[in-house]
């Protein structure tokens, strides 16, 4: 693995991307790191990849604590996440990217508040309709509606996975479709709240097609690191 190399050769595909696109526009690098051991942490972060995503709550209890101090990282909780682990998650991330439902946010913004910290979020729907996927159904926006004045926390977007598929037409109706919901989202919010700015949208296999109809944060673990580990 040439992390550097990798990391030069997706920032390239990011600006072709984006210049696709025809809009100006900055595109947040995630770097997925479960699996990895802290050293890769390490490598990435001095490569200068600010922000890590971890899919499960006891692989990141277990490898946070042996990293070194490293100043300005954020860690993303990016998997799905259980109710009855909101305290841990809040103990060991600084964002939660993949709030799925009303009733977790609820939850997070109650710890939140206990904690005295306002806690960024994104709300994940799921736009592909596949059952193995967590996450919003698009068509719920009264509850999408109501996380956005939940307090302890800030939805500061929306998030969704790709489907599970090479149709590039069909990946693409995904992103749109995500695009157009935070569009609506910022239609239908009330006054006084927040707008959403961000759509983490795009992964390894289809972070380009992402790119082009708007991500401004996209996960990447394989294109980076290539083939995932065991871990520990």
């Amino acid at each position: 693995m040439n992390l550097t190399e990798n990391l030069e050769r997706v920032r390239k595909r990011i600006l072709a991307a984006v210049n696709r696109s025809g809009s100006e526009r900055t595109v947040k690098l995630v770097a997925v790191t479960k699996t990895h051991t802290p050293d890769v942490i390490v490598a990435a972060y001095n490569a200068g990849i600010k922000d890590i995503g971890e899919n499960r709550i006891q692989e990141a209890e277990n490898k946070f604590p042996k990293l070194p101090d490293l100043p300005g990282l954020t860690k993303r909780m990016i998997g799905h996440l259980q109710s009855n682990k909101v305290n841990k998650a809040l103990d060991l991330f600084e964002t939660i990217d993949a709030v799925d439902s009303l009733k977790l946010a609820g939850k997070i913004g109650k710890r939140a508040v206990l904690l005295e910290r306002t806690v960024p979020v994104l709300l994940e729907v799921n736009t592909s309709g596949e059952r193995s996927k967590f996450g919003f159904d698009a068509s719920n926006t009264d509850d999408m509606l109501a996380c956005l004045s939940v307090k302890g926390i800030l939805v500061e977007g929306l998030m969704t996975v790709g489907p599970l598929t090479k149709d590039v037409k069909t990946i693409r109706k995904a992103f749109i479709q995500l695009r157009r919901l935070k569009e609506e989202l910022n239609r239908q919010r009330t006054e006084g709240v927040s707008a959403l700015t961000e759509l983490s949208m795009g992964m390894s296999g289809d972070f380009e097609i992402a790119v082009e109809e708007g991500s401004t944060m996209v996960r990447l673990g394989t294109a980076l690191f290539g083939p995932r580990r065991t871990y520990p």
